[in-house]
């Protein structure tokens, strides 16, 4: 096989093999099935691989067949110097073989190798959408939620992962009906949180992409009427180490999007949240999650109770302090608003030496010096102005003016 020209226009762009099955896309680009499906199962955005143009949701895959014979008949001719024969590609999906596999998931024994086959066929993306367009979303909702109901958790990974698979396939026209003001659905994802952190942690990482694409779609009366034994459940994944970083980002996002609604921001702080973002942050993560942990402490230390809880913690302060001008820009921003909060409502005599002490006083310098915004460097001068009096006789304090105003 190695010594027979095989002609260019035969070769996926994905994976340089001859295509068993080619697909072209809304761009005019034709690939293998299985890699382009592949390729935009795994990708961050749904681009073509070769032109970089997005592609839809929404947007067919559509068969070849001209293509396919050429290829069909150009590996016959060549068999018997090698090249192997291309066969016909398996029938897709149809919407009956689907609603089989629904009905098959209310009889409880046939339940777990239902999901094994639903798990296996959702590999491919227009499966995806053909099991997404013929009521199987529906299904999995209905599922898990009676799962919870009856306190069962057989099948419960089985279930979250293929309908994790889904939702990947689907536009919030799917999605939003579903979720909008389903209650019980988002309280047995926490249970399933609850389940997963204590025996699987493989239901926590099927479970939180999940729900942040829930909270992302739920009405916001709903989301504001959370109780806070829901967001113990998220605290307790971002205190897990065993979870996946993708998870860990999930549930940073489920707070942040619930957080301003209702009296939720009170509820995640009674939850424990900023100690663990603050030991969290300690572990150095990544940039991402850094953003994402300052963002949450920001809207956290705006009430009164999340700034006494950070205050509490030994490394809250310092911690804030040294990402300062190391990490981004949006970094940045949510340090120097939260020790504008704190300087403005919680600057006890102890806490205004601790900003001194651990350096916070001389990043607030540094940014005034740096290459930041000017809403910024105005933001830490009012912040400096503010205890001016305790440190000004601060060498920092006197290595600014230096710098400042040279002589």
């Amino acid at each position: 096989m190695a010594d027979i020209d095989v002609p260019q226009y035969f070769l996926c762009p994905i994976s340089l093999e001859i295509m068993k099955d080619p697909v072209t896309t809304v761009t005019g680009i034709t690939y293998d099935r299985e890699s382009i499906e592949q390729w935009l199962l795994m990708a961050k955005e749904r681009n073509c691989p070769v032109t970089k143009q997005p592609l839809p949701t929404d947007s067919p895959l559509t068969p070849n067949h001209t293509l396919l014979r050429l290829i069909q008949a150009w590996s016959s001719q060549k068999a018997r110097n090698g090249a192997v024969r291309i066969p016909a590609p398996k029938p897709l999906l149809s919407s009956i073989h689907v609603h089989k596999l629904i009905s098959h998931l209310q009889i409880p024994h046939l339940c777990q190798t239902t999901l094994r086959k639903m798990d296996a066929l959702a590999g491919s993306e227009s499966n995806r959408r053909c099991m997404v367009e013929s009521g199987a979303l529906e299904a999995l909702v209905s599922i898990i939620t009676q799962k919870f109901k009856e306190g069962i958790t057989s099948c419960l990974e089985q279930a979250l992962r293929v309908l994790r698979l889904l939702w990947a396939a689907s536009s919030i026209a799917h999605v939003k009906p579903l979720v909008c003001e389903n209650l019980d659905f988002i309280t047995s994802l926490a249970w399933a949180l609850q389940i997963g952190v204590r025996n699987n942690v493989n239901i926590v990482n099927e479970t939180m992409p999940i729900l942040k694409s829930t909270a992302g779609a739920a009405d916001s009366t709903l989301l504001g009427n959370l109780n806070v034994e829901f967001f113990r459940e998220i605290t307790k994944v971002l205190k897990n180490r065993r979870v996946s970083e993708q998870a860990i980002k999930s549930a940073l996002q489920v707070l942040i999007e619930t957080c301003p609604l209702g009296r939720n921001r009170m509820k995640i702080v009674e939850s424990g949240a900023v100690f663990v973002l603050i030991d969290l942050e300690l572990e150095k993560p990544t940039k991402n999650i850094t953003e994402l942990v300052f963002n949450l402490l920001a809207n956290l230390c705006s009430c009164a109770d999340g700034r006494e809880q950070f205050l509490r913690h030994a490394a809250g302060i310092a911690v804030m302090s040294k990402r300062i001008l190391r990490v981004s820009n949006a970094t940045d921003d949510r340090a120097v608003q939260i020790f504008s909060l704190i300087a403005k409502y919680s600057s006890s005599n102890d806490v205004v030496l601790e900003m001194l002490r651990v350096g916070a006083v001389s990043k607030l310098c540094m940014v005034m010096q740096a290459d930041c915004a000017s809403y910024l460097k105005e933001k830490a001068r009012s912040i400096l102005r503010l205890h001016s009096k305790t440190w000004n006789n601060s060498p920092c304090i006197q290595v600014y003016l230096l710098t400042r105003h040279q002589r």
